[in-house]
C-alpha cells in the first residue's frame, strides 16, 4: 500500500526534458542539467533502475554545481537495442553516451550495480574518466565480503516492488529511516506516476546474469585504479554490505571513504544534501 506525507517540494529535476542521442548503434534516452563548460558527470543506474528512480533532491544538490547527465543503458526503459549482459556491455553504453555528447572526459558516479559498471568504463578507457564515485557498491571479489540475506535477492527480484519492499532494501528500521525512505519515495512519484518506468523482464535478466558473471570482479585490478575514487554507503546496506566500501578503500591507491552511520544502501537519498555537498567536494 503507498502511504502519503505532506506534497514534496517541487525539484527542478523533476521538468528536465528527456532527450535522445544516437551513438554506437543505440538511441540514448538522457537528461543534462547544470552549469556548462567543466568537466561533466554521469550518472550509473543500480539494478532494476531507469532515469526516472534518481531522486530530483539528489540530482538538484549535483547539478547546482556540476553539468549532470542521467540515462537508461541498452535495452532499458527508453533506450533501444537489446539488453546488455555483462558489466563490461554495460560500461561500453557509458562510453556510447559519452562519445555521442561529445565529452572528451567525464567523472562517473556509480550507485550499486552502476558502481560496478562505472569501475568498468573507468577500466576500458584509462584517461577519459577523471574521477570516480563509487556508491553502495563493490568491486566484485572482495574477500570476506558478508553475502546479503537470502530475503534481500527475493525481495528485490519480485515482478514488482511496493514501498514496504523498497523501505527494506534501502533504508534502515528505524523511524528516521523509514520517514526519509518515504519521503524520497514521494518524490520519485513526480515522474513514475506519469511514466511508470521500469526495468523490463528482459532486462532484470540481463542485470542477473552481468552479476553472476562477475566473478572475482574487479578487485584484483584495484590497484591499477590511480585516478582519484570516492567510495560510500550506508552501515546498514542490507544489499552490499559496508565492508565492501572499506575493504575497496584500503586497496586503491588514491581513494577516500563515507559512511553514514543512520543510513543504508539508499544513504544517497537518505542524505541528498550531505552526500551531494560531499561529491561536489571531492570533485571540485
Amino acid at each position: 500500500m503507498t502511504q502519503t506525507l505532506d506534497p514534496p517540494t517541487t525539484h527542478r529535476w523533476d521538468d528536465v526534458p528527456t532527450q535522445f542521442v544516437e551513438s554506437g548503434g543505440y538511441r540514448y534516452a538522457y537528461r543534462r542539467s547544470g552549469p556548462r563548460g567543466g568537466t561533466p558527470l554521469v550518472l550509473c543506474l543500480r539494478f532494476r533502475g531507469t532515469i526516472d528512480h534518481w531522486d530530483p533532491a539528489f540530482l538538484d544538490v549535483l547539478s547546482a554545481g556540476r553539468d549532470v547527465v542521467v540515462f537508461d543503458n541498452r535495452g532499458l526503459n527508453l533506450t533501444s537495442g537489446e539488453p546488455a549482459r555483462t558489466v563490461e556491455a554495460m560500461a561500453d553504453g557509458v562510453h556510447d553516451v559519452l562519445d555521442g555528447l561529445g565529452f572528451d572526459q567525464a567523472d562517473l558516479l556509480g550507485w550499486s550495480l552502476g558502481g560496478l559498471v562505472a569501475q568498468a568504463a573507468a577500466f576500458a578507457r584509462p584517461g577519459r574518466v577523471r574521477r570516480l564515485v563509487v556508491a553502495g557498491s563493490t568491486s566484485g571479489g572482495v574477500p570476506g565480503q558478508p553475502e546479503p540475506a537470502p530475503e534481500v535477492w527475493q525481495v528485490a527480484g519480485r515482478g514488482a516492488n511496493t514501498d514496504e519492499d523498497f523501505l527494506h532494501l534501502f533504508f534502515p528500521r528505524t523511524p528516521a529511516g523509514r520517514t526519509a525512505g518515504l519521503a524520497s519515495l514521494r518524490r520519485l512519484d513526480r515522474r513514475l506516476s506519469t511514466s511508470g518506468a521500469t526495468a523490463s523482464p528482459e532486462a532484470v535478466q540481463a542485470q542477473l546474469a552481468a552479476i553472476a558473471a562477475l566473478g572475482e570482479g574487479f578487485w584484483p585490478r584495484l590497484p591499477e585504479l590511480t585516478i582519484p575514487v570516492l567510495v560510500a554507503n550506508g552501515a546498514h546496506d542490507v544489499m552490499i554490505d559496508a565492508y565492501a566500501t572499506y575493504a575497496v578503500s584500503k586497496r586503491l591507491p588514491n581513494a577516500r571513504a563515507v559512511i553514514f552511520s543512520d543510513a543504508g544502501h539508499g544513504f544517497l537519498f537518505q542524505h541528498a544534501e550531505e552526500f551531494g555537498a560531499d561529491v561536489l567536494r571531492f570533485l571540485g
